[in-house]
């Protein structure tokens, strides 16, 4: 098996489309505060696919939602294509998230009382674009829904869902793409559909992708694996086969 490789040696990845350096992160309060993440450093290079694998509990996900910034560590400092999100007010993070971060959760999170092809839309209205539902046909027929552009969600399957959920998050055209177990709410043959379109798009588009799973098999699909343990990284990974040992 390959030697794990640790974080420090990663300096050579110039530039960077993530940078996170000392990142410390706790929730709860007083007897009840758990720390999540401890002093994690990271560095991925644009175009990059890393697998987050570890644990349940390890901070996968918390780390995720902080490179995506839908959480704010303690302490530490993390800058997504050269913006340092500590210089960032909460609104304008979000716009930020808006315009360079896509992102797909377990659960879709489709709106019930929008088609897709406006679920898709909202993220581009919101930011301005005149051209928000064509662009949303768009990528609806790009993930191959084409023909369910006015389908409500409870009239799609999950698969259907998840694809919309995929199409919203790539319509802004981001620099970076985060999954959180994309495939945790779908049946193996699905999971392989929605999985395989996440890469073609990866691939297609040179954005980088950053994905959680406890899936091995899937993570190795990644350029890099990162192993979490109890809120810290445990080791990576850069040959794909060793990440299974």
């Amino acid at each position: 098996m390959d030697s794990l490789i640790e974080p420090t040696s990663l300096a050579g990845l110039e530039p960077d489309t993530i940078f996170i350096s000392n990142v410390n992160l706790s929730l709860g309060a007083g007897a009840a505060r758990v720390h999540i993440l401890k002093d994690i450093s990271l560095r991925v290079a644009p175009g990059e696919a890393i697998g987050l694998i570890g644990p349940s509990g390890s901070g996968k996900s918390t780390l995720l939602m902080v490179m995506a910034g839908l959480e704010r560590p303690d302490s530490g400092e993390v800058v997504v294509n050269g913006t340092p999100f500590n210089a960032l007010d909460e609104d304008a993070l979000a716009r930020f998230r808006g315009r360079q971060v896509g992102i797909v959760f377990q659960s879709f999170h489709l709106i019930p009382t929008m088609t897709a092809l406006e679920n898709v839309a909202v993220p581009l209205e919101l930011a301005g674009d005149p051209d928000a539902s064509q662009r949303a046909a768009q990528e609806l027929a790009s993930v191959g829904l084409e023909d369910r552009l006015h389908h409500y969600p409870t009239q799609l399957s999950g698969g259907e869902q998840q694809r919309v959920a995929l199409a919203r998050a790539l319509a802004p055209d981001p620099a970076i793409l985060v999954a959180d177990e994309p495939t945790g709410n779908l049946d193996e043959a699905t999971g392989k559909q929605i999985v395989d379109l996440l890469f073609t798009k990866h691939a297609e588009r040179g954005m980088t992708l950053v994905l959680v799973t406890h899936d091995t098999s899937l993570a190795q699909r990644c350029d890099r694996v990162v192993r979490l343990r109890s809120g810290r990284i445990d080791g990576q990974v850069a040959d794909r086969k060793a990440a299974a040992s």
